[in-house]
């Protein structure tokens, strides 16, 4: 990183929220077939899921210091996805170990650039504010929360744990991912946006999150895209949103910015986007622009691409600059 870590915070980072074993198959070249039909396809892969889990590992492969909080079962499950955050020098002394409840699972069946996405809850619907110590909350210098539909009793302390970061000097960030109840705004969210940072959606989430459509479509205008950004902005993020292969825009209620995708030959698009997330974040925190941020994230998203899994071809610091000043930014 071309920056110091600011004495006065022990980590640089503390990621909030998801973390599960993922089993990723494909690529399908047909529908899902049930009626006990087996289908083949190219590839399998075990590996660390969760969003706010690959962004954690994104931001200490970036070289940040980072230090995860949420809960999984104690078993093997769980025991993996702790060994995996370390192993890829997260912190996971506030990773929870629950005695009760398995471990979420999430099985992600891909086809082309989409993907299907099957997940057991297990831990993550008991998730709590009592998950997040008070001593990563103010010796941390951003806080980043995922996930937040899945975990409801966590959504529900969002707000005052965001708010106790920021009072310790903390900026805050967070991707809500996609809403499996189709509900997207609450009052709680709207609360927890008045707190937030950055907002870090993709195109269909920023659009059914600002209710300029009535919930994820396929069919995405980039007008339609700037006026979700713009809309959410209003609540007081600034507000980055991933367009795939587009690249990504970013918008803070005034100004719109936006980045070029960079070119790579995708063999997996799990992950991308919270390797995205950490990207931004570690951007910024080193002082880049915002429009230099936003290239560098987009970078960070498509080289995780290279390789199954989300976490396998996360970049460096150097090397994700270095797809950044080829692709016409330079920092």
């Amino acid at each position: 990183m071309p920056y110091s870590s600011p004495d006065s915070f022990d980590f640089d980072l503390l990621v909030v929220g998801d973390a599960n074993p993922d089993v990723v198959v494909g690529p399908l070249d047909a529908p899902l077939a049930f009626g006990q039909r087996e289908q083949l396809v190219a590839t399998g892969l075990l590996t660390l899921g969760g969003s706010a889990a690959i962004m954690a590992c994104g931001a200490a492969r970036l070289g940040l210091r980072v230090a995860f909080a949420g809960r999984v079962g104690d078993d093997d499950a769980g025991r993996f996805v702790r060994d995996a955050l370390s192993a890829r020098g997260v912190d996971t002394t506030a990773l929870r170990l629950d005695p009760a409840l398995p471990s979420p699972l999430t099985t992600v069946v891909t086809r082309g650039a989409d993907r299907a996405i099957l997940t057991a809850p297990g831990t993550l619907a008991d998730t709590n504010a009592d998950d997040v110590p008070d001593v990563l909350l103010t010796g941390s210098r951003h806080v980043h929360a995922a996930s937040y539909f899945l975990m409801p009793k966590l959504a529900d302390a969002l707000p005052a744990l965001f708010r106790t970061a920021r009072v310790h000097g903390a900026t805050t960030s967070l991707d809500t991912n996609d809403d499996p109840a189709g509900r997207w705004r609450s009052a709680g969210l709207t609360e927890l946006l008045a707190v937030t940072d950055i907002l870090l959606p993709n195109a269909r989430e920023a659009l059914a999150l600002s209710g300029v459509t009535d919930g994820p479509s396929d069919d995405v205008s980039e007008a339609d895209v700037v006026a979700a950004a713009r809309e959410l902005a209003a609540s007081g993020p600034l507000v980055v949103v991933k367009t795939g292969a587009d690249g990504a825009l970013s918008h803070d209620g005034r100004s719109l910015l936006r980045a070029a995708p960079v070119p790579v030959e995708p063999r997996d698009t799990v992950g991308a986007g919270d390797s995205f997330d950490a990207g931004f974040v570690a951007a910024t925190l080193a002082g880049l622009a915002p429009g230099d941020a936003l290239a560098f994230a987009a970078a960070c998203g498509a080289l995780s691409t290279r390789a199954h899994g989300g976490t396998s071809a996360q970049p460096t610091w150097d090397e994700a600059l270095a797809a950044t000043t080829r692709n016409g930014k330079n920092q």
